[in-house]
């Protein structure tokens, strides 16, 4: 979290991270302890880099990209989508018959998000936007990370004003209930 650079490659680097996670998860028998761990760990890392994008990639995108608001708008309907599973995810242990299902389902949809932006997207925002604007949206970022909610919240608003009001708050319960549960540490 938090790595350097333009907004671009920024979440470049998130989505590598989260594939690696991916990968321990797939390495791992069905059934074993640590399948949860690292489910806990990408969804904390889904969620901030999903709320940073929501708050400020998206609206550089409808501003600078040309048919921009088409282009936002079926990045939140994948936002939403993986949010719902990881809210389905969040309530199964890794012996639980749901949560293979519920896992490969995410990793399918980040998969096919994460290749979306990379393909499409990103090569778009970088021809349209300047470079300054990327470097400072790629600090926004990194700040909006810091303060994210770590869980899923499928009601909770996605677009500015409301989603960077409300962030830090629901983010701040999150962290202290992760803190108190030890979710996402090795037990």
């Amino acid at each position: 979290m938090g790595h350097g650079g333009n907004v671009i490659d920024e979440l470049m680097t998130d989505h590598r991270e989260v594939e690696e996670i991916f990968g321990k998860i797939e390495a791992l028998s069905p059934g074993d302890k640590n399948r949860k761990l690292h489910a806990d760990q990408a969804t904390m890392e889904l969620v901030r880099h999903s709320v940073a994008e929501e708050a400020y990639l998206y609206p550089a995108v409808r501003k600078h990209v040309e048919g921009g608001d088409a282009l936002a708008d079926e990045e939140l309907e994948d936002h939403a989508t993986a949010e719902r599973i990881m809210k389905d995810l969040e309530g199964c242990e890794a012996d639980d018959p749901r949560f293979d299902r519920l896992m490969g389902m995410l990793m399918s949809e980040i998969r096919a998000h994460i290749a979306d932006e990379e393909e499409n997207l990103f090569p778009r925002l970088r021809a349209a936007c300047p470079a300054d604007a990327l470097n400072d949206l790629g600090d926004k970022v990194r700040q909006a990370k810091k303060t994210a909610p770590t869980r899923p919240h499928p009601a909770a608003p996605d677009k500015p004003p409301a989603n960077k009001m409300l962030a830090p708050g629901i983010g701040l319960v999150d962290r202290l209930r992760d803190t108190l549960t030890g979710r996402g540490k090795p037990s």
